[in-house]
């Protein structure tokens, strides 16, 4: 995330139109990234359990029969956004004067995106294998290189919009140089599938990634529809649209830490049938978030003047990121609720409630205010939508989930 923060940053240098070529960008990354997210979910699930059944040779195979199959599909998916991009560009409202700066800088910034992807199924790998220690020192590591090659790659070399995706490239091959020698250093993976069921592996893969990419897609697809409503408003609505929306990624990154550390906890809790437990500890997880994510809405409240003079110099823009700032910073904590409700739904074995979840927050309560919102009075109101949304999918995210709990309560109870 830090490091999408630091190319808007840079980019927003050069001006309005790269800064908003960028911003078209956000909805195709983050298709991608829930593709990788769920085969990143599946890789720990599955080699992990593995690995708890002591089978350290089909734990090996699995890896590498998953990251091979991993690394096409997310290629797959990069060359159909390429061929697709004049439909996606048309569908997104793209002005035809930035069309041809945003295709060059498309080609470089699938390849950094596939990269990325990549890379990040390694860190999955070391992940599963109780690794995590490493992947955390080269998520730094990557990220620091990208801070220090953007202005010598955009800057320097003269290299523009293209220097940013280029700079990625570039960080994330000396992470993938560091990432998969060590897996093989260290035996991890293995490419002799000699008496491994790769058709049954495969339906257990997709099994499990499956319903968790779709889970990541939703964002995906309501960014697609959110940008293609924004665009209506001009090249400065986008440019701040986009600006905005990294910093709402940055802004929940601890929620989205808590849900890769709580579903641990309470799957353990959950095969123990101790519903009192998981209640207690996500009680605690929601009061947290509350309190986290209204302190941070108040930091950008205080910030929001000289961040936004910082991240960009177009008048225009600033004034929009601003008012971005002053209002859906607020919307964060029930945000945040809503993501640990879907995470926490899935480590207790409910995902259809997980992914019911995620399309009524997005299709049920965030794109209609977003529609409502801009119709009644513009990009300003728009964002008032969007912060009515993010506060009303939390509340009906927690009730869903309290009813999950209660429906798996009386399970064991009948069990019992």
């Amino acid at each position: 995330m830090s490091y999408q923060l630091v190319d808007a940053a840079w980019i927003a240098l050069l001006g309005v139109d790269p800064l908003a070529a960028l911003g078209f960008t956000l909805p195709v990354q983050q298709i991608i990234i829930g593709l990788q997210i769920g085969l990143g979910i599946a890789t720990t699930a599955i080699i992990s359990r593995t690995l708890g059944a002591g089978d350290l040779q089909r734990a090996k195979q699995q890896g590498g029969l998953i990251l091979l199959i991993g690394m096409g599909l997310l290629a797959l998916l990069s060359l159909m956004v390429w061929l697709a991009r004049h439909i996606i560009l048309d569908f997104l409202g793209v002005d035809a004067s930035l069309k041809p700066l945003i295709e060059s800088f498309w080609l470089p910034w699938l390849l950094s995106a596939w990269l990325g992807a990549v890379v990040y199924l390694g860190y999955s790998q070391h992940r599963a294998n109780g690794d995590t220690r490493f992947t955390g020192l080269m998520m730094v590591l990557v990220s620091s290189l990208n801070l220090i090659f953007d202005p010598l790659f955009i800057f320097t070399f003269g290299w523009g919009l293209n220097g940013a995706a280029w700079a990625t490239v570039a960080a994330f091959t000396v992470g993938g140089v560091f990432t998969f020698p060590r897996l093989w250093k260290r035996q991890l993976i293995s490419l002799n599938f000699i008496n491994l069921n790769r058709l049954q592996e495969m339906r257990g893969l997709f099994a499990m990634a499956g319903p968790a990419a779709l889970s990541q897609l939703m964002p995906a697809a309501a960014s697609l529809l959110a940008t293609g409503l924004v665009a209506s408003f001009g090249i400065a609505a986008v440019a701040a649209w986009g600006l905005g929306a990294r910093l709402e990624m940055f802004s929940i990154v601890i929620v989205l830490a808590l849900t890769m550390s709580l579903p641990p906890l309470l799957g353990r809790f959950a095969g123990a049938k101790d519903w009192q437990a998981v209640e207690e500890l996500i009680r605690l997880a929601v009061r947290f978030i509350i309190i986290w994510q209204l302190a941070i809405a108040i930091i950008w409240l205080v910030l929001s003047k000289p961040l936004t003079q910082f991240l960009t110099k177009d008048v225009e823009v600033s004034a929009l990121v601003m008012d971005y700032l002053l209002k859906l910073p607020f919307s964060y904590s029930g945000l945040g609720v809503c993501i640990l409700m879907v995470s926490a739904s899935n480590a207790l074995g409910m995902p259809v409630r997980a992914l019911i979840i995620s399309i009524l927050r997005l299709f049920a309560c965030y794109l209609p205010f977003l529609w409502a919102g801009a119709y009644l009075g513009g990009i300003n109101s728009l964002f008032t939508g969007a912060l009515i949304g993010n506060l009303l999918a939390g509340l009906l995210a927690w009730q869903m989930y309290q009813q999950g709990l209660k429906h798996l309560r009386l399970q064991t109870t009948k069990t019992g």
